[in-house]
Formats: structure tokens, sequence, C-alpha cells
């Protein structure tokens, strides 16, 4: 429990120590605001890793390029002889656009100081491998190829409409158990990241509350949503964290769910009638349209994810990127493996490295990886 606790929190790989990994040289600075790291292996010969990292709560430390595991997260690569460059993007929370401008800018000034790499991969996980899939639609020309893992691959506002939508509904049907829509993007309520360190204390009080009002309804609302019931309450959590995020960064409500009719519960009249209801107050290409997922894609990209994921289900981290791909007319350029992983990017390093293996024989040889399962 502890371990899945972690991972929703931290979205990035187990922490070790620095010691462990296999780094040769290190350098870190800053690019116009942003913080990098650039891992060196043992005889390094040319060959590179872009690596975005996930979404971080605002406020959380330490941050990517200070954290010890970082290098040791970093193995499946490191030990294949790449270097990896990863930047901590300028600022926290819901920063895609912002994270594949600093990914691009690192890259260039690797390029500038180090020289230009033989092979390049860009690599992301979670919210960094909508970061990668971004990245390739718009800066493909540079790689050679891209794993996308665990990713937010879908257009960006439809991934974040399911966060608002399940608040919608959830305060309609347990009302005041979270917080109000209407609270979160009210903007002249003070606002205050939640710490992480909270979540636990919230989410034993949220599953409290939903169970003491209705049971048999708060296990077929997670079902409606693609959860396991004891994820729930911490995804509630999370997605509180990321709304009240949004809000602040597109500065309103870029969400509009005044039109829509929901469906898939036990009584979808009493949803549709209760369901919290607000209009946008801001254009949603405020925050979302720089670098929208089309799915036009020209450089091998392989795709992989868990069975069950709580933040990003398969539909959202597979299925509507595949349907983008497949009408673009570039299936030839995609594949998906997918793992029996219980949890947001509950891989082991074995899996990653497997797959990565892949797509490098991918580029390599032109012969495509067989899409389906990762043991």
């Amino acid at each position: 429990m502890k371990r899945c606790l972690y991972l929703l929190l931290t979205l990035s790989f187990i922490t070790h120590t620095f010691a462990q990994s296999p780094v040769a040289k290190v350098d870190s600075g800053s690019l116009k605001g942003a913080r990098y790291i650039i891992l060196y292996p043992p005889n390094w010969k040319g060959k590179l890793v872009m690596f975005a990292h996930g979404y971080e709560f605002m406020g959380s430390k330490p941050h990517q390029s200070q954290n010890l595991g970082f290098a040791n997260a970093m193995k499946p690569f490191l030990e294949r002889g790449f270097a990896v460059a990863a930047s901590d993007y300028q600022y926290q929370g819901f920063v895609m656009p912002q994270a594949v401008d600093d990914t691009e800018e690192l890259r260039k000034f690797f390029t500038k100081t180090v020289g230009k790499p033989d092979t390049t991969y860009m690599v992301g996980q979670s919210m960094g491998g909508g970061v990668a899939l971004a990245t390739i639609e718009n800066f493909g020309a540079a790689y050679n190829g891209s794993l996308a893992l665990c990713a937010f691959s879908s257009r960006p506002y439809l991934q974040c409409r399911k966060e608002y939508d399940m608040y919608a509904t959830f305060n309609g049907l347990f009302p005041g158990v979270v917080t109000s829509l209407s609270t979160i993007f009210d903007l002249k309520q003070p606002y205050q990241p939640q710490p992480r360190q909270a979540m636990v204390a919230q989410a034993t009080a949220i599953k409290k509350a939903i169970l003491a009002k209705d049971s048999v309804l708060a296990y077929a609302f997670a079902k409606r949503f693609d959860l396991k019931f004891e994820d729930l309450p911490f995804s509630l959590f999370f997605n509180e964290n990321v709304l009240r995020d949004i809000a602040q960064k597109a500065k309103g409500n870029p969400f509009d769910n005044i039109n829509t009719v929901y469906t898939g519960f036990p009584n979808d009249l009493v949803v549709n009638q209760k369901a919290e209801r607000l209009p946008a107050t801001v254009d949603p290409n405020v925050i979302f349209g720089k670098y929208d997922r089309t799915g036009k894609i020209d450089k091998p990209v392989v795709l992989l994810h868990t069975i069950y994921d709580q933040l990003i289900p398969p539909t959202y981290g597979v299925v509507n990127f595949e349907n983008m791909v497949h009408q673009q007319g570039k299936d030839q350029y995609f594949t998906v493996n997918y793992t029996n992983g219980q949890g947001h990017c509950n891989f082991t390093p074995q899996q990653t490295g497997k797959t990565f293996d892949a797509l490098r024989n991918w580029v390599k040889t032109g012969a495509k990886p067989t899409a389906g399962f990762v043991n």
C-alpha cells in the first residue's frame, strides 16, 4: 500500500541512493530559470536520452535535479550507455507546454556545449510522457524515436476534463465531502497548494465519509471512472490539486459542463440532476492550446502502459492517442506494449529496459516491434 501511495504522489520511479547508480559524471545548472541535470555513464560514446518527468505538486521537494534517487531510476538508460539529460522545468504543476520548451532548450544546449549526439531518444513518464509525445510531434527531426511511459497521451483538455467531471459528479452525489468546483475555480479564494504529506489523512477522511453515506454507490462511482475503490479517495485528493493548479495558471475555469449529459452511473438521471455545473470563464486554449496533441508523428514511438492506472486509465493513456495516430495515417510509427502493473507507472526496470531495447532495434533495423503484453 505504501508503495502505491508513493507512486501516486511522486509520479516517479522508486527512489534509491545516488551511489547505487552507474554514473561516471554529473553536469547540472540552470537554463532560463529551469534547473537541469545531465548524467553520463562510464565510457560514454555519444548516445543521449532526453527525459521528461511527470506532474509535481506545487512546492514539492526535492526537485528532480536534486533527487539522489533520480540517477538510479535512469539505470535502464545509463546501463545501455546513454547519457540522460533532464529539465526540472521552470515551474511545477501542470506545465506541459513549458516542459516541452524547457526540454527542447536543454537539448539545444547539450548539442551546443557537448556536441551533437549520434543517437537521441525522447523518453517521458506520466505528464512527461505527454511531453515526449508533444516533442516528437513538434521537434521530431531532432530525435531517432520516443518511449512514452504511462503517458498523458490524450489531448490535455480531455484528460483534465476527466478530473473535472469526476469532481462535478462526485459533488452531486456526495455533497460536502470534497471541495466544490465553484470554490476551486474562485480566484478570490486564497490559494494554498495542499502538501502531499496531507494526502493520507485527507484520503482517509474522504473514504470514511463516502462509506458512511452510501458504500454501494461509492464502489459504483469508482468503477465508472476506471478506479478500484481504494484508489478513489486518493484520486480525489490528487485531482483537487490539479484543478486548483489549472485554475491559477489559466486565471479561471477553462471547462464547461453546462450541456454535458453524464452516463455510466447506476442512476444517470439523478447524477445529471445533481451534478455541479459551471460555465467556462476563460478560453481553454490559454492553457491547453500550445502543443495540443495531434497524433502526427514521423519517428518510431513505443508507448508502454500498465493494464490498470488510477491516474491515466488506458482509454486516456493509449486508446485516444492510438485513434489520433490512425487518423493521421501514421500507424507505421506507433506501437503499444502493456504490462500487468496495478498502478500508475508501476513498471519494473526490466520492463522499461526491454521496451527501450525494442525501440532501439526498431530504429536500427526498421523492424517494428510486436504490440502487446510485456512480462
